[in-house]
């Protein structure tokens, strides 16, 4: 008998997308909660049919962040409980979260940040950072519109970064050159506690590590000094997320950074520990039902 309901939230068309945020459906079942997917998109939802909401595979808010907001301010609006919480999932919208843990003693990649496009000096840039950068929007998931740039840079890829930027905010970054042999680490959290943890590789020529442009995908232990410096990322967040994920690159003096933190639709990658499902499943249980007032 299931005694709650809870939508997780995804795009309209995932044709090519990895997903296996429904792993956590049969835990969950077991705990009373009927999941189902519902698009974020989809007009005219009662929010207040479920009992809770979770943004489990909404990769394309970066197309409409504006549209995305709306929805989840009428969840928040109405009896259903937003997992992670509204002010929580507006902060971490723009990449600018990543200034606020640097001031607050994240070690993140270090980051400029523009307005449009005309305000870069792009050769001073290249110089500044060593010749290699990336630039990404403010705004944007899976890689979208980020470019590695090496100097010299094409005089149509500059035309094609002066269309792409030329009224949407932007960071670079120095490129760190680990990525292509190291890759990013990414560790998972769950009800403030470390859960899993994944190393994903660029495919060769390629810099991006997301799954669905090629990378290569693997568990790994992150170890001691890894995890804590992502409990340090999380202990600036407030109030605490039930979920979250932490990516970070190594650079070339072995510190590792922050590269992005992760916390309104991550990929939780549960196929890829044994317990990851019933962690999640079990956190989510307790985080909702102390939310509801009800007992385990």
């Amino acid at each position: 008998m299931f005694d709650y309901r809870c939508a997780f939230l995804t795009m309209q068309d995932t044709t090519g997308w990895s997903i296996d945020a429904d792993m956590a459906f049969p835990p969950l079942a077991e705990r009373g909660w009927r999941c189902e997917w519902l698009p974020w998109r989809t007009p005219g939802i009662d929010w207040d049919r479920w009992d809770a909401v979770f943004p489990a595979a909404t990769w394309d808010y970066p197309d409409d962040p504006e549209a995305f907001l709306r929805v989840l301010k009428d969840v928040d609006r109405s009896s259903a409980i937003l997992v992670n919480d509204l002010e929580l999932v507006r902060w971490n919208i723009p990449k600018t979260y990543l200034r606020d843990l640097e001031a607050g003693g994240a070690a993140i990649v270090p980051s400029r940040w523009y307005d449009r496009y005309a305000d870069l000096d792009l050769s001073a840039a290249l110089d500044a950072l060593g010749g290699a950068i990336v630039i990404k929007p403010v705004i944007s998931s899976n890689a979208d519109r980020t470019y590695l740039l090496e100097t010299p840079v094409a005089a149509d890829v500059e035309r094609e970064l002066s269309a792409a930027f030329a009224q949407r905010a932007f960071l670079v970054q120095p490129f760190i050159d680990s990525i292509r042999t190291e890759g990013e680490l990414s560790l998972f959290y769950v009800g403030g506690a470390f859960s899993h943890a994944i190393r994903k590789i660029p495919k060769t020529g390629d810099f991006r590590v997301q799954e669905e442009h090629g990378a290569d995908i693997r568990a790994v232990d992150p170890g001691a000094t890894l995890v804590a410096c992502a409990d340090r990322v999380l202990s600036l967040v407030t109030p605490a997320p039930l979920y979250a994920r932490c990516d970070f690159v190594r650079d070339a003096a072995g510190v590792h950074r922050l590269m992005e933190l992760e916390l309104i639709e991550p990929s939780l990658y549960l196929r890829m520990d044994e317990g990851a499902a019933e962690r999640f499943a079990a956190a989510f249980d307790r985080h909702l039902r102390a939310r509801m007032g009800v007992g385990q």
